[in-house]
């Protein structure tokens, strides 16, 4: 598995365990760091990890605001979970790093959904990431 998916895949989990506590995912990042420098079984959190999990801690606001008023029929609470995780950090990578191309967003994404949600999954993630990158030079307003 390449560098950058595994480090969205761990920014994924941090964001879906953060998810799951109802902690904030800064918190989380910060435990996962410290277990990481304390238990040599556990992979150290990479950078780009730190940097989707802290990018999307700054607009997390705007990016469930996206996500709550483009998932027709869904309501960020009764998405799954693991949806929810998935949609907010492939929002922020997709709108906020443009350094990664939409494409690459959009098909990792659905990846992780494959592998960790419903049957349903990766073509929710794919549509809502699909229009979200339609409409993504006006969406990065403040």
């Amino acid at each position: 598995m390449a560098a950058r998916s595994k480090a969205r895949k761990r920014a994924f989990q941090i964001l879906f365990e953060a998810d799951q506590r109802g902690s904030a995912v800064t918190a989380v990042l910060a435990d996962w760091i410290r277990h990481a420098r304390t238990d040599e079984r556990q992979p150290p959190v990479g950078e780009y990890t730190m940097q989707l999990v802290e990018g999307y801690a700054e607009r997390a606001e705007r990016i469930d605001e996206l996500i709550a008023t483009y998932a027709v029929g869904w309501t960020l609470d009764r998405m799954p979970a693991v949806d929810r995780s998935l949609l907010r950090l492939g929002a922020y990578e997709l709108v906020w790093e443009d350094e990664v191309p939409d494409a690459v967003v959009i098909d990792e994404a659905v990846q992780l959904a494959k592998e960790f949600s419903t049957d349903d999954s990766p073509t929710f993630v794919n549509g809502l990431l699909g229009r979200l990158k339609e409409l993504k030079p006006s969406l990065r307003r403040a």
